[in-house]
């Protein structure tokens, strides 16, 4: 058990104190904290960030706009939480591609994901390629019989009794099945009429939420909550015994794949619900997707038919790629360098530094994408030849870049647009007005209140 010394517990104490006093009595920092974020004596920018944690998104966007794009935040003094957070796609090219050997996710990286073991979240080259390699395609196949099977069957019950869903939910269940069916050969059977509560799916929501407390609290507070087993910790643990009671009862053997395996489900459910929300702000976007179905579907129906269609579907890809760039799955990620280095930018960074990519704001940078980075506009993926116009890695994040974008992209792809297709083919979507639709705060970027919609099942397919 680590020990904790006295400095420590008095330093907590005090922090809590103010944090209290902060939250009560905010003192103006939300309107500070957007354009210009004070640095207080001994706490450091911390207390303006938890006030505007909510927000912490959208301020993201202000702050590095007026930071041009790269700006250095100051956490607690000896907290070990000062982190370099840049957007700078001359910044993210040089770490992720021309000096990729001088940077690492790093051992602090790996404590705060401890409960990831070596899966995808925390591993660097050398376990990257194999792990891809050894599961995507194979996750891919099970996906497509799960949506046949469970997720077009439960829609036409949805559809028949008229319900109000939430659409998110439905989403990570799919994802869910699919992922454990792939680690295990096990069906958990969340995906049902009965929609059941499955204690290891909340596990991995409880240990999601408690290592982004990791990410905004000092290492010694959340070490000294993990000694005394209180708060988001607490949960953690209590969600390490959960992962521990499934892989018992279900395959002991397959331990090490299921841990690996935790961080599996939830971006593509992400992506499914915000483009869903996307298309329903957009109805001119979602007519042309209609459109260009009808027009390449062939004569066969359903999840039964070849699915090479599915690559002439250029405007759906550039309307889910706009999608990806607007609320990316992924909303940040953290490197550290080997050694002492300085960025295209400037900007010197001693060896193990906190390097943060908001790839969230990166994607709403005016001076990364234009005037009008904030508007949902599908044709900035068209070339001018008609097809999809690809760009560049280290500009658009949502697959990682260079030696470690995701060597499954195209198939991620083509199993969103297969369930998209689905989807629209045979049923409407519409999203319950007056509901309120804002990011949650967390390493999967989910809406906080979920997204509630109902489904009409259609009389003939895209009519």
């Amino acid at each position: 058990m680590a020990s904790i010394g006295l400095f420590e517990v008095f330093f907590c104490f005090c922090f809590l104190i103010l944090y209290y006093f902060l939250i009560k009595k905010p003192l103006g920092f939300k309107k500070a904290f957007h354009s210009n974020p004070r640095n207080w004596p001994v706490l450091g920018m911390l207390p303006g960030a938890l006030v505007i944690l909510h927000r912490l998104y959208d301020c993201s966007v202000e702050v590095l706009e007026n930071a041009n794009l790269t700006f250095q935040f100051i956490g607690p003094w000896l907290s070990g939480m000062d982190i370099l957070i840049t957007v700078d796609p001359e910044n993210i090219n040089y770490i992720l591609s021309s000096n990729f050997s001088n940077y690492i996710k790093g051992p602090e990286y790996q404590e705060v994901f401890e409960a990831y073991g070596d899966g995808i979240v925390n591993s660097d080259l050398e376990l990257y390629m194999e792990e891809f390699e050894e599961g995507f395609s194979g996750h891919i196949r099970r996906s497509r019989s799960k949506l046949k099977d469970g997720l077009v069957p439960l829609f036409n019950h949805f559809a028949k009794e008229e319900m109000v869903v939430d659409l998110q939910d439905v989403f990570q269940r799919f994802m869910f099945d699919t992922t454990f069916i792939s680690l295990t050969g096990f069906d958990m059977k969340s995906l049902s009429l009965e929609m059941p509560e499955v204690g290891f799916a909340n596990a991995l929501d409880d240990v999601g939420d408690a290592i982004m407390y990791r990410h905004i609290t000092p290492r010694f507070l959340w070490k000294l909550q993990k000694w005394i087993g209180v708060g988001r910790e607490k949960k953690m643990t209590e969600a390490n015994a959960t992962f521990d009671r499934v892989c018992a009862t279900y395959v002991s053997a397959k331990r090490d794949e299921i841990k690996k395996g935790k961080s599996g489900r939830d971006s593509t459910a992400s992506g499914l619900t915000w483009f869903f929300w996307n298309m329903s702000e957009n109805p001119r976007v979602l007519t042309k997707i209609l459109q260009e179905i009808k027009t390449n579907l062939s004569t066969t129906t359903g999840s039964n038919q070849d699915t090479s269609y599915l690559n002439k579907l250029v405007y759906l890809h550039c309307a889910l790629s706009e999608s990806l760039r607007l609320f990316p799955p992924i909303p940040f990620e953290r490197k550290s360098p080997i050694k002492p280095d300085v960025l295209p930018s400037g900007h010197k960074v001693k060896s193990a530094t906190n390097i943060m990519f908001f790839i969230y704001a990166m994607g709403r940078m005016k001076t990364v994408w234009g005037e009008d980075a904030m508007e949902f506009k599908p044709e900035r993926w068209i070339s001018e030849t008609g097809g999809f116009k690809h760009q560049p890695s280290y500009k658009f994040l949502s697959f990682n870049a260079a030696p470690r974008t995701c060597l499954g992209k195209n198939l991620a792809i083509n199993l969103m647009k297969a369930v998209i297709v689905e989807i629209l083919q045979n049923y409407e979507i519409k999203v319950i007005n007056g509901q309120k639709i804002e990011p949650k705060p967390g390493l999967v970027l989910y809406m906080k209140h979920g997204l509630k919609v109902t489904i009409t099942k259609k009389c003939s397919s895209l009519e």
